[in-house]
């Protein structure tokens, strides 16, 4: 399963409590939509360390890295290289 896949899986079944998948496009922004709020995000933390193994420092905790299936999913990659 890619990293994509494994975000989406889990956005859908822990926020938006839905066994039909994760419908937003890969960029839709998580705040915008109302997909978590700052809670959530600190939620997203934990499940990126758990899953992928990477450690987050607390300045990397932005938009740029947490907002959308996409910057996720290259933050990920990135933080896994």
């Amino acid at each position: 399963m890619d990293y994509k896949q494994q975000i989406r899986q889990y956005l859908a079944e822990n926020f938006l409590f839905s066994s039909n998948g994760f419908h937003l496009d890969d960029n839709a922004s998580f705040l915008e939509e109302e997909v978590v709020d700052s809670t959530g995000i600190m939620e997203l933390v934990l499940f990126v360390e758990d899953t992928f193994g990477i450690t987050v420092n607390d300045d990397e905790i932005v938009p740029d890295n947490f907002d959308s299936v996409n910057q996720l999913a290259a933050y990920i990659q990135r933080k896994s290289a």
